[in-house]
């Protein structure tokens, strides 16, 4: 894995799956993700994450950004955080994607204890198309992403190439 640090709190990673361009797909809509955690070898996971989702019926696998390494924010006393962006393409409708990278989260261990906890995965709708909504469960465009660095780097990688 390929490593440059943009500063003293922020290292960016690069790796074979890490950014990669797949093909396109005749799914009707894009979904941008971000995904992150911080227990575990949360490279390797992601690296296992990207091969569900291309193994996945539900949704294909377009694009992914580079790997950040970057400090917790919220409740900081836990490990640093590795992040990255992701495109998807499904035909599911938002609240039945998100029931579905719920599970997905599951399946690699997430376990929900406190708001911004150390977790295994943690995987966020970020765009679902051009689609604004605001539920209990699903607020669309993801809220303060434009805030995060943890979004915004990878992404901009991503959109670049």
């Amino acid at each position: 894995m390929l490593e440059k640090s943009l500063n003293e709190e922020l290292t960016l990673y690069k790796s074979k799956q890490f950014p990669r361009f797949f093909k396109d797909s005749a799914k009707r809509y894009s979904v941008t993700l971000g995904l992150g955690g911080n227990i575990g070898d949360l490279p390797r996971r992601l690296e296992r994450l990207n091969y569900f989702f291309k193994r996945s019926i539900l949704c294909d696998l377009i694009k992914t950004g580079p790997i950040l390494k970057n400090p917790p924010f919220g409740y900081i006393d836990q490990d640093d955080f590795y992040n990255t962006v992701i495109m998807v393409k499904t035909n599911l409708q938002p609240r039945a994607f998100l029931k579905y990278v719920l599970e997905v989260e599951r399946k690699f261990g997430r376990k929900r204890s406190f708001a911004n906890a150390p977790r295994t995965l943690d995987i966020d709708i970020i765009f679902y198309e051009n689609r604004k909504m605001k539920s209990k469960i699903l607020t669309l465009p993801h809220p303060c992403w434009q805030e995060r660095e943890s979004v915004v780097i990878p992404m901009a990688y991503m959109e670049q190439h």
